[in-house]
């Protein structure tokens, strides 16, 4: 019995609407782009092998599939064999291409930024490939017959009719196929540990690689910000230290001394492997007196109080440096 429209409520219209008009395959891959959001950024998920599990294809294959999907809305515009080729291809241009944007904006190339340009790229390109095929007619839109294939496999390996030799080559095959798969997703999820290594990397105001504070007024801040990366295949916990360093080069002897040096800031951070945590940090002078900014990164291995100057900065897991200039 057909419901009149003046009678359906709010959510009975959109359930309506939705399972009119919301295709299977692009159901599936919203469905896809929520889980893989999860494994990116939830506790445990994300240092999860779920999270190369459900990342790949949003990079690698998601991204085209929608855009071609919003290109050719109708079965008969191209076959799925294209279809899935032009997906692969496609997906391996657009993504260095948002990339390729965002080095040129404030935000840069980083996680959060690339995560939701890809999302909302995808969302996009979901919204477009739903109208141009609702604007076609039901027989003429393309769509994935998940249950012929189903219905083609599931014969193809249980024959309704044949001997049981055939069904035992058959159990055979499906399991080498499962065995296969599962050995290449090991091998992605699960790669071979290489160089272990830290970031340490210190960037701008506007998060770049430019417009250092260089030039302090004494009892003013100057925001920039300090990041670390973490490749170690292991957590780890890691102290920054920030110091003014008052530096005297004797050129004659080709010599550098440290004739002051205080500190002016302490910062734990604890990271999980392949994570890169960039942190806001005001520098500031407290008076005049100094000529060089140092930030130092030390793993568990923190040195003693007692072991100070250029012996501290060598101890250090990692050193990078500013020199400053100060004025009243």
């Amino acid at each position: 019995m057909n419901i009149p429209p003046q009678d359906l409520n709010f959510i009975d219209l959109i359930t309506s609407l939705f399972r009119k008009y919301f295709p299977a395959d692009l159901l599936i891959i919203a469905i896809w782009l929520i889980l893989s959001i999860s494994t990116i950024y939830l506790p445990l998920l994300n240092s999860s092998p779920l999270r190369i599990i459900f990342a790949l294809p949003l990079v690698l294959f998601i991204p085209g599939y929608c855009l071609i999907a919003a290109l050719f809305p109708g079965k008969e515009d191209i076959d799925g064999i294209e279809r899935i080729a032009l997906s692969f291809g496609l997906s391996i241009a657009i993504v260095p291409l948002i990339g390729l944007g965002l080095n040129y904006t404030p935000w840069g190339i980083r996680l959060d930024p690339i995560v939701i340009s890809i999302v909302l790229f995808t969302c996009v390109m979901i919204i477009i490939a739903i109208i141009r095929r609702a604007s076609l007619p039901k027989q003429n839109r393309f769509f994935v017959p998940f249950r012929s294939i189903f219905q083609s496999v599931t014969s193809e390996f249980y024959p309704s009719k044949g001997s049981g030799i055939d069904k035992v080559l058959s159990i055979f095959l499906l399991i080498s196929i499962i065995t296969a798969i599962g050995t290449t997703i090991f091998v992605i999820v699960i790669p071979k540990e290489g160089e272990k290594f830290t970031e340490f990397f210190i960037l701008g105001e506007n998060q770049m690689a430019a417009d250092y504070p260089d030039y302090l007024k004494i009892g003013e801040n100057y925001p920039m910000y300090i990041g670390i990366g973490n490749h170690e295949f292991r957590n780890v916990n890691y102290t920054i230290e920030t110091y003014l360093i008052q530096m005297d080069n004797n050129e004659a002897m080709n010599t550098s001394t440290i004739s002051r040096m205080d500190r002016l800031d302490r910062i734990p951070v604890s990271l999980s492997h392949n994570t890169t945590r960039i942190l806001p940090y005001n520098l500031s002078a407290p008076d005049s007196g100094y000529n060089r900014a140092e930030f130092l990164l030390f793993n568990e291995s923190i040195p003693e109080e007692s072991v100070k100057g250029m012996d501290r900065i060598n101890a250090s897991y990692r050193d990078l440096h500013l020199w400053v200039t100060i004025s009243k």
